[in-house]
């Protein structure tokens, strides 16, 4: 069971996202399972008391507070199981309160060999909601009241992510990407900021990705305090619709960087499969040299080299060639190529993002869909690690300021 051995203060939400074989190793060891359940009826009794786990703002008008974990046990049986029981500190005194109704968990009866046939054949058909059903039902938690439960905090999840702003952050990068989920495409909006952590700060449901969507979802990002003091770098892939949108909201004020992964994968997605290995060696060669002019000249001699061959594929090397090469002409290619030079990192989130809500078997409403982006966009940001080099983000954001100085200047006609 060393796959089980983390789950100590993981509940039901968890148990949902797990592989099929580590649901199967989980209910053969009915203890980790009830540990898990466990740790549902603990989160529902301290969040009677100190409210959801979203809710961090210090309103002064809760009288109690979430204070960590303390190692513990409960009476299984004959058998004695570890679990980390929250604690409670009250408001007004300081001080930490027992957690309401723990002397229940000092006696439980093990589920009985009924209970347990039943989790095994809803694990053999696949039936994961019957398991959960079953084994929250032999601890005294009703399926409808875990249904209820998850809809409760998705709900105040979706407010929390709608209502929070970003006045403490400065951010230096957006990277915008599209997902489609159940046929209906979301777009992600992810910030990095000058210290290098990530968090998702919008998104948007939306057919495709036009313009006049893509404009609302920024706007509604800015008026939530989203700053960045010396300018913007947005990563983006060849949609015209969110160029569009991001030169429309911004202004003056960003740069663009076009992703390099993406104008990799559309000018092989013209040749032939004996052409595609030999090209996509020379386009990332080209990407991989730090030096502006050098890169451009390596991609203008492959641009020739695909005329010969495909001038669709060489059109489509030319075309926005320019914002490919952002980084480089910032001089800083060779440390944030990897983190910033494609929009693999929002890619990332949202592959994760599929994977957190893959248990919905159907999609009821656009507020169900809203709800379960909103919470696990919230759930994955903790997890997210900060850039690479994220050391260096002052050099980007000098790189930026000097970059947006010229194009100001450029602009103002000389006087004769």
């Amino acid at each position: 069971m060393s796959k089980t051995t983390k789950v100590q203060r993981e509940n039901i939400n968890w148990f949902y996202e797990q592989p099929v074989d580590i649901k199967f190793e989980m209910v053969m060891n009915h203890f980790e399972m009830s540990r898990i359940m466990i740790n549902q009826i603990f989160e529902e009794i301290i969040r009677e008391k100190t409210g959801d786990r979203y809710e961090h703002a210090l309103t002064g008008q809760k009288k109690y507070y979430r204070h960590g974990f303390n190692p513990g046990s409960v009476k299984l049986g004959d058998h004695k199981l570890p679990v980390e029981i929250p604690r409670i500190r009250e408001a007004s005194s300081g001080k930490c309160i027992p957690l309401p109704g723990i002397e229940k968990f000092k006696q439980i009866e093990e589920p009985n060999e009924e209970v347990l046939k039943k989790v095994l054949h809803g694990i053999s058909t696949r039936d994961y909601k019957k398991v959960t059903e079953h084994l929250a039902e032999s601890f005294g938690l009703s399926s409808s009241q875990v249904s209820r439960e998850f809809k409760e905090q998705s709900e105040e999840a979706f407010k929390h992510f709608c209502e929070r702003t970003y006045e403490d952050h400065n951010f230096v990068a957006l990277l915008i990407d599209g997902k489609y989920l159940a046929s209906e495409q979301m777009v992600v909006a992810l910030g990095i900021t000058d210290k290098g952590i990530k968090i998702p700060v919008g998104f948007i449901q939306t057919s495709s990705e036009n313009s006049r969507a893509i404009s609302q979802l920024l706007k509604q990002i800015i008026n939530k305090k989203f700053t960045f003091t010396h300018g913007l770098l947005v990563i983006i892939d060849g949609s015209k619709g969110l160029h569009k949108a991001v030169t429309d909201v911004f202004g003056k004020k960003v740069v663009i960087q076009r992703c390099q992964w993406h104008k990799r994968e559309n000018v092989l997605s013209y040749l032939s499969d004996r052409d595609k290995s030999n090209f996509k060696t020379k386009i990332q060669n080209a990407y991989r040299e730090p030096d502006y002019q050098k890169a451009k000249s390596i991609l203008m001699s492959i641009h020739k080299e695909l005329l010969k061959i495909n001038q669709n594929a060489a059109n489509s090397l030319l075309e926005g060639i320019e914002e490919t090469l952002t980084l480089h002409k910032l001089k800083v290619a060779q440390i944030f190529s990897r983190s910033l030079g494609t929009t693999n990192c929002i890619e990332s989130l949202n592959s994760q993002m599929a994977k957190y809500v893959r248990n919905v078997k159907r999609w009821s409403n656009s507020n169900q869909r809203q709800r379960w982006v909103a919470s696990a966009l919230l759930e994955l940001e903790n997890n997210l690690n900060k850039i690479h080099n994220f050391k260096h983000l002052n050099k980007l954001q000098e790189a930026i300021k000097n970059q947006l100085s010229k194009k100001s200047l450029e602009k103002i006609p000389t006087r004769k």
